[in-house]
């Protein structure tokens, strides 16, 4: 008989967890949340401190009942749902359902899914925080009092079919306040002019025209705009000024969830639920050479925080693979911004053995890509700043002065 249960969200997590742990434990996934708010009934007693009424979700039977029959022959239940408000809320309802309150239940806080990391949450068990399960409890008696009451009025006043919601609501008025500053706007005319020019040494290049004498060149119109470039013709262009200086650019912080779909679909193209349900992947294991292996942390997070042991780990790869000197004197830290709830690291790597070039053959395309991009993200974070040579040059041509700028 199995010593122990562990119960995991998704199927994929539980065969990695699984192989992990070995045969003294039994991982069972839940497949997300057992139980919610009735669908067609309000389900919150109001007059009673909005006490809410919770119902088995249709087609979680069978889960439920595989659940509670492998609780029955074990000594330990683990809950090891997701490290957030939403996974307090799933390990609490798994709770009621399978033991109700006869047996204890231990919390596994799970960050990243690698055996290092789920051999030692499992040494360090936590109890249930019923204060993360009350904040999701408000949440979502507030979308179901906001959803089940003012639609119906939307439905009577404008015309069925419209939702509204504890969210999505309070982001339509601002879109529609924004779409109202952009009808009142009373547009502006103005012009810019860009010369091209090639210096004897030079490629060619682009220089804006920035002042006129000694005012700055406000162009308000097209006739104006002639003029000035019938002026010009003719006119040599000198090179007046040329100013030098360095510039230090500092490296991003880490990605959190939003900036890591910001980034993806910047660069990849992808769309948030892509991005998050790749980032879900990689968090819950891939097959590396026969050995499932979760390669990033936790990816619903606000927080810039990383570990310092994965700290150091970057660090010493940097001097490895790059050379000290691109090793900062000291690590990047990077601050969060007020009202961070900083419940879990930065997302990141688990493992800087994990190169993406040496595994890129184990993963799918679009998995590899976004990967590729946590894994630069996080290394560039703990470097030094870029220095760049930023060059400007003004130029002359009678009255008028422009001015051209770069990096290297």
């Amino acid at each position: 008989m199995a010593k122990s249960l562990v119960v995991v969200e998704s199927p994929a997590k539980a065969k990695t967890i699984n192989k992990f742990l070995g045969s003294d434990y039994v991982v069972k996934a839940c497949g997300g949340h057992i139980r919610d708010l009735p669908e067609k009934e309000l389900g919150v007693d109001i007059a009673n401190g909005f006490r809410p009424r919770y119902v088995r979700i249709r087609g979680k039977g069978k889960i439920i009942t595989a659940l509670k029959a492998a609780a029955r022959q074990t000594d330990r239940i683990f809950l090891a749902t997701d490290p957030d408000r939403e996974g307090e809320a799933i390990a609490w309802h798994v709770a009621q359902e399978i033991s109700g309150n006869s047996r204890e239940f231990q919390r596994i806080l799970l960050h990243e899914i690698t055996k290092s990391a789920v051999l030692k949450a499992m040494d360090n068990p936590v109890g249930l925080d019923q204060r993360k399960v009350n904040a999701q409890q408000a949440r979502r008696i507030l979308d179901r009092l906001v959803g089940y009451m003012v639609s119906p009025f939307l439905w009577k006043t404008v015309y069925g079919g419209l939702s509204a919601g504890r969210v999505q609501s309070v982001a339509l008025r601002l879109i529609c306040e924004r779409e109202e500053e952009i009808t009142g706007f009373i547009p502006k005319e103005y012009w810019s002019i860009t010369a091209s020019l090639q210096g004897q040494r030079t490629n060619p290049f682009e220089a804006q025209l920035v002042r006129i004498e000694r005012r700055k060149a406000d162009i308000p119109d097209e006739k104006t705009a002639d003029s000035i470039i019938l002026d010009l013709e003719g006119k040599a262009f000198r090179v007046w000024n040329i100013k030098r200086k360095e510039q230090k650019k500092n490296p991003p912080p880490p990605f959190t969830t939003s900036t890591l779909q910001q980034d993806a679909a910047r660069r990849l193209n992808f769309s948030a639920n892509k991005t998050m349900g790749i980032a879900q992947e990689l968090y819950e294991g891939v097959d590396l050479k026969g050995q499932r292996t979760g390669l990033i942390t936790y990816m619903r997070t606000d927080s810039t925080r990383i570990a310092m042991e994965a700290i150091t780990s970057a660090r010493e790869y940097i001097a490895t693979s790059y050379g000290l000197e691109y090793v900062p004197q000291k690590p990047n830290v990077y601050p969060n911004k007020k009202g961070v709830q900083d419940a879990h690291e930065a997302i990141r790597p688990t493992s800087m053995s994990n190169e993406p070039r040496k595994i890129k053959k184990y993963l799918a395309l679009d998995q590899y890509r976004l990967y590729e991009l946590i894994w630069n993200r996080f290394l560039s974070c703990q470097m030094k700043p870029a220095v760049l040579d930023v060059k400007t040059i003004e130029i002359k041509a009678d009255n008028y002065l422009f001015r051209a700028s770069g990096s290297t």
